[in-house]
């Protein structure tokens, strides 16, 4: 009687590890990004990741996303395209402008543990001895950190409304960008910031504003929806370094976070407005920029950093905006500003002819790699085509990120 019994055993085994194999697969599909196009012709590329209950990143291990570099992009390049500027002017589309708020400055404060030491921030001590050109190529900068020598400015709008992103990218791991919210609760950051050029996108998204040595002040927010173009996905992007993912026309994302109790994090850190096409620029394509981030040779990473330039279209790059700037990897994604601080109250003077305050028009996208030392940096241009329709796909599928 058991010699019988013990195949139906075995039988009853099979059928239940089949089920439970069954299940598991099941959830593994169900748990991978919903993936559609959106848009006319189809070419936004829309992710629905996955909600997680619970905050499983470990923040303290993220290396700095490396900065696609422009190799072939030296001095000579650089002050013949700031001629050609002064000279041809540039050409931009009409301005487009979307404003921003402040937003309440209640805190949630959550420690995620001080991040482990990088390699480009060792390097950068090493170097320290022969410090590198700043400001060549015409193009003066003025690099330092956001806070005040005794203060924390980061927790004053409209700093706070930029943060430090963490993501797992294919083939690279888990990485450290920097981007900003430019509604409730809409992030802007460079698309190779959440998605490998060519190859597909990243998940485990975490964007924590504020971020300040292993601090966040306004708690950690999940990306849930992730929108970038088609052409970055697929490797077709009008890029200057060819077919490498390098000074693109288009590295640019909006993530979709996840609200906390019914509320996204713009309405305690406030979000910054956004522009687009000749928003701020004079007609010889120039502007001045405020760039922020966490670049890991400086302050490792831990703080956020500040850069101040004067900002130049350059055609010969895919319609990039070039400026010299001090940061490095980590930085990526993080917003470029015009008209950056708390609006002046006018006492006399006369209205200024771009009054849009604290208006993102780019995020950092590329470093240059030429030699001499210079330093400078470049990122796609904001348009009708990415950043406005990006954020419109946004707000059409979730109306309460954008009210």
């Amino acid at each position: 009687m058991y010699a019988t019994f013990r195949p139906r055993l075995r039988l009853i085994q099979l059928l239940v590890a089949g089920l439970v194999l069954l299940s598991c697969m099941a959830y593994s599909v169900a748990a991978e990004p919903e993936v559609v196009r959106e848009g006319k012709g189809k070419r936004i590329v829309a992710a629905t990741l996955p909600v997680e209950a619970v905050d499983t990143v470990d923040y303290t291990i993220a290396d700095p996303m490396p900065l696609p570099v422009a190799e072939e992009y030296s001095e000579a390049l650089a002050t013949e395209d700031m001629i050609n500027n002064l000279v041809h002017g540039a050409r931009m589309d009409p301005p487009f402008y979307s404003p921003g708020a402040t937003g309440s400055g209640e805190r949630s404060p959550v420690f995620l543990g001080r991040p482990k030491r990088s390699s480009e921030s060792e390097a950068a001590e090493a170097a320290m001895a022969t410090p590198e050109a700043h400001g060549s190529a015409n193009r003066p900068f003025t690099t330092a950190r956001a806070d005040g020598a005794t203060g924390t400015t980061t927790n004053i709008y409209p700093w706070r409304a930029a943060g430090r992103l963490f993501a797992t990218i294919p083939t690279s791991g888990p990485g450290t960008c920097s981007a900003s919210l430019i509604k409730r609760g809409l992030v802007v950051t460079a698309a190779h910031c959440i998605a490998k050029f060519g190859v597909g996108l990243g998940s485990n998204i975490r964007f924590v504003p504020a971020y300040r040595n292993g601090q966040a002040p306004f708690g950690t927010w999940q990306a849930v929806q992730v929108r970038l173009l088609a052409s970055y996905i697929n490797g077709t992007d009008q890029c200057a370094a060819g077919g490498s993912g390098v000074v693109c026309r288009n590295d640019v994302a909006v993530l979709t976070l996840a609200p906390q109790g019914g509320r996204f994090p713009g309405t305690q850190t406030g979000w910054y407005g956004f522009g687009s096409g000749s928003q701020g620029f004079t007609g010889n394509g120039l502007t001045h920029i405020t760039q922020l981030g966490y670049p890991s040779c400086l302050n490792n990473g831990e703080l956020m950093q500040r850069n101040d330039a004067q900002g130049a279209i350059t055609a010969s790059l895919a319609g990039n905006t070039v400026i010299g700037s001090l940061m490095c990897g980590g930085s990526s994604g993080g917003p470029w500003l015009i008209n950056f601080g708390h609006p002046s109250q006018l006492t006399g003077a006369s209205v200024p002819q771009q009054s849009a305050a604290n208006a993102v028009i780019g995020t950092t996208s590329w470093v240059s790699g030429g030699t001499g030392g210079i330093k400078q940096m470049g990122a796609s241009p904001f348009t009708s085509q990415n950043i406005v329709s990006l954020v419109n796909a946004a707000c059409a599928a979730t109306p309460a990120a954008c009210n």
